[in-house]
């Protein structure tokens, strides 16, 4: 199945990165950066299939060099805090043949970043084992151009003006004004675009090769699926469940599979069920009409035909099921009963996710504190900026966690004691709202039980519908002594039934299938 990821990001300065070292490790090539007078060597990066460098109409035919591009596109960036470069990472669909690859992200970028000005570096990556998971890497610039070739700023002044059209000035003597940006690349908007744009492009490639797979990159609450989202684990926390380790993260995920499993298993069954309560209220109306026949009792036919079916009439008796009106009544309210469950466990799981962040934000915060206080309390320039060198990965990761935590309005030190004990509430919760669902789903067993012990009927019977008080000479009889009525009864049926004939004997098939396997719980 196509994978759905689509990741932006910005190379940035204040984050200590660099335009040069991200595209020569997307190239596996090695670059020389004229801004820190270093080497930036990934040519022992394996599995890059394929780059190339696409430029628009203005820009200079020297920045097809890979180097040249990003030196010029770090160079005309003065700030400290300087964004230098735009990283989209694309997944490609394996359904695809590589071949189509290159052409596949040139189309795309051609028309949503080339076209609008932008130069862009990509490369295809695909690692150990081939196919198993290609993607591609695409590196963008941040200005535009203008007609000459020269790099455009990135925002400029523009003077607020009154109602008489005359500037504005400022009890400090200046005029006022604001800044506005030369392009929009940076609103939020573009980034839907930019997803949209390459769903687009992976299904028409996906038709094309007759793939039956789809991709759709928005969100399940989006696309209008009761489906909830499990968490990203990060490498730390994927390393450690790898090696067997149980984390927080990897235990709410497996809930959330747990519940998803679940909830699909309930949903097939509510629609298994409603198709073939349609279909029987259907068949139904139309033999009422033909023999003018009082409708029958579900529990009755049961009793009547199959008495060792007892489960399915204790069950309709518990719950007074009697006709096919009330067993679709009784099936509706199931389901708005695991709606309702359903968005309680998404709430839950939320919040259950909030919670599990703030303490691995907490945690890293505590783990690096030592290292970040004695960074606060030196004074020299130089022994500052060496310290900060050799521990940059903890500082980052410190200031990271601090800032997250303070998003969501945390203060350190932080009492993680009612918080642990909030998530051991929710867990409670969740759970009790697990044994719920479960529950749900038992009844739907046991309502696709009698749905399959109702059909069998009408098949061992001989019978177009189950009437469980139905006349002597309408029972199942050699055709040359049925008479003239249940003729009219049987044409008026015959394609209702051919209908259910196919659905039926698959439906068996599936329902010996789950009994074998375990998964259909009596």
């Amino acid at each position: 199945m196509p994978n759905s990821h689509f990741d932006v990001s910005i190379v940035q300065r204040s984050k200590r990165q660099s335009a040069i070292a991200s595209a020569a490790y997307q190239s596996g090539d090695r670059l020389y950066s004229e801004y820190d007078l270093k080497y930036k060597d990934y040519r022992q990066k394996e599995h890059v299939v394929y780059t190339e460098i696409l430029l628009p109409v203005n820009a200079p035919p020297s920045y097809a060099d890979r180097e040249t591009l990003w030196n010029e596109a770090e160079k005309v960036e003065k700030q400290y805090n300087s964004q230098l470069a735009r990283k989209i990472v694309l997944t490609l669909p394996r359904e695809v043949q590589m071949e189509h690859y290159p052409q596949m992200v040139r189309e795309y970028c051609e028309e949503h970043f080339v076209s609008k000005g932008m130069c862009c570096d990509l490369a295809i990556h695909d690692p150990e084992p081939p196919g198993h998971n290609p993607h591609c890497h695409v590196q963008l610039t941040m200005r535009a151009f203008d007609t000459h070739g020269n790099w455009l700023p990135k925002s400029r002044k523009v003077y607020d003006l009154d109602d008489n059209g005359a500037r504005i000035r400022l009890p400090s003597g200046a005029w006022k004004s604001h800044k506005e940006k030369t392009v929009d690349w940076d609103e939020q908007y573009h980034c839907e675009e930019w997803r949209h744009g390459w769903e687009t492009v992976q299904n028409r490639y996906l038709e094309m090769v007759q793939s039956k797979e789809r991709v759709d990159l928005r969100s399940y609450e989006r696309q209008g699926v009761d489906t909830i989202p499990t968490v990203h684990m990060g490498p730390a926390v994927a390393q450690m469940e790898r090696r067997g380790i149980q984390t927080n993260i990897g235990n709410l995920n497996r809930d959330i599979r747990a519940v998803n499993r679940l909830l699909r298993s309930i949903r097939e069954t509510i629609r298994l069920v409603q198709e073939w309560i349609s279909a029987l209220l259907e068949a139904r109306r139309r033999l009422i009409e033909e023999l003018n026949a009082e409708p029958p009792t579900l529990s009755g036919l049961i009793q009547k035909y199959s008495p060792h079916e007892k489960e399915a009439i204790a069950h309709l008796n518990e719950h007074h099921i009697q006709t096919a009106e009330e067993l679709e009544r009784s099936l509706q309210e199931t389901e708005t009963r695991v709606t309702l469950t359903s968005a309680k466990m998404k709430n839950s799981e939320k919040r259950l996710r909030t919670i599990s962040d703030i303490l691995r934000a907490n945690e890293t915060c505590e783990k690096h504190e030592i290292i970040h206080k004695k960074f606060l309390k030196m004074f020299w320039k130089g022994q500052k900026e060496k310290y900060a060198a050799e521990h940059k990965k903890e500082l980052d990761a410190y200031n990271r966690a601090l800032r997250y935590l303070k998003k969501m309005g945390m203060e350190l030190p932080l009492d993680t004691q009612s918080l642990q004990h909030e998530y051991a509430k929710l867990k409670l919760s969740h759970t009790e709202l697990s044994y719920d669902l479960k529950s749900m789903k038992q009844d739907l067993v046991q309502l696709d039980e009698i749905r399959m012990c109702v059909d069998d009927l009408m098949e061992q019977q001989g019978i177009d519908i189950p009437i469980p008080d139905m006349p002597e000479e309408l029972e199942a009889k050699p055709k040359k002594e049925q008479p003239r009525h249940e003729e009219r009864t049987e044409n008026a049926m015959q394609a209702y039934m051919r209908h259910l004939k196919d659905a039926r004997e698959q439906q068996k098939k599936q329902r010996t299938e789950r009994k074998r396997t375990g998964d259909m719980e009596r």
